[in-house]
């Protein structure tokens, strides 16, 4: 697919507050994959005009000057930038979207070459070109169930589940480090599924995170909701324990009941 627009910024680097990350890239405005879970970038877009609707949220635009900014912007922050994550509020590379995977490739080779390590997070297809880059970076993919069912209603543009664990699991093996978000885990009112069976299926990855589904009432329309993530956060710490794998849970996913 093409992207149908394209914008101009004037910055794109900054210091995220997100708890697991350091700085941040987002260049691209809008996310095809369409989430419902609901989408919190989403929100944040129509809050502040970005997107007025849902379809035009789902139409990204592409910013088409980011590698220019970065020529401004790194020699300014270089000795600030711990790691910069793509991305927070849009996907670095989203299913069927080459320019944007291209794009993203492009900045992450920008970035490493002035010594800078980049992690990556996508609800698409991980590519292996990525294994030729610095072995500093970090490739990860969001993954809360292996139903597709679930998938086509709650994420219903994005990569098929298996897809992704492929194209992660090809990149663990070619020596890449590898990670996987468990977020947002939705509760058993939306789908009954094992957890257990879920990490199995990521076994081969070095680190998961782990974080509750907020931001729908469904999840307290479930009894004993809080009980349910604080399980399923120890499920997560034991394994990881267990199997010798870096692990995070998010703040605000174990609760007093």
């Amino acid at each position: 697919m093409k992207i149908k627009e394209k914008i101009k910024r004037s910055s794109l680097l900054y210091k995220t507050g997100v708890e697991y990350g350091d700085y941040t890239i987002n260049h691209i405005q809008g996310c095809a994959h369409g989430c419902k879970y609901p989408c919190y970038a989403m929100s944040m877009a129509k809050r502040f005009g970005k997107a007025k609707t849902y379809e035009e949220w789902c139409e990204p635009k592409l910013v088409e000057n980011a590698l220019e900014i970065l020529d401004t912007e790194i020699p300014k922050l270089r000795d600030k930038i711990g790691s910069v994550h793509l991305c927070f509020t849009s996907d670095p590379f989203m299913y069927g979207y080459e320019e944007v995977a291209e794009t993203s490739i492009s900045i992450i080779r920008k970035l490493n070459n002035e010594g800078i390590k980049c992690t990556v997070l996508t609800k698409g297809i991980l590519p292996i070109i990525l294994a030729e880059l610095s072995p500093e970076n970090e490739y990860g993919i969001t993954l809360v169930s292996l139903d597709e069912d679930f998938r086509r209603e709650m994420e219903p543009n994005s990569a098929p589940f298996a897809e992704r664990i492929q194209a992660l699991r090809v990149l663990h093996d070619a020596g890449c480090r590898t990670w996987v978000s468990m977020e947002p885990y939705p509760t058993p009112n939306f789908i009954e599924q094992d957890l257990n069976v879920i990490l199995e299926a990521v076994g081969f990855c070095d680190k998961i995170i782990f974080g509750r589904l907020n931001y729908n009432k469904r999840v307290s329309e479930y009894k004993d909701f809080k009980r349910f993530f604080n399980d399923c956060a120890y499920k997560v710490t034991k394994y990881c324990q267990e199997n010798n794998k870096d692990y995070h849970i998010k703040k605000g996913t174990i609760t007093d009941y």
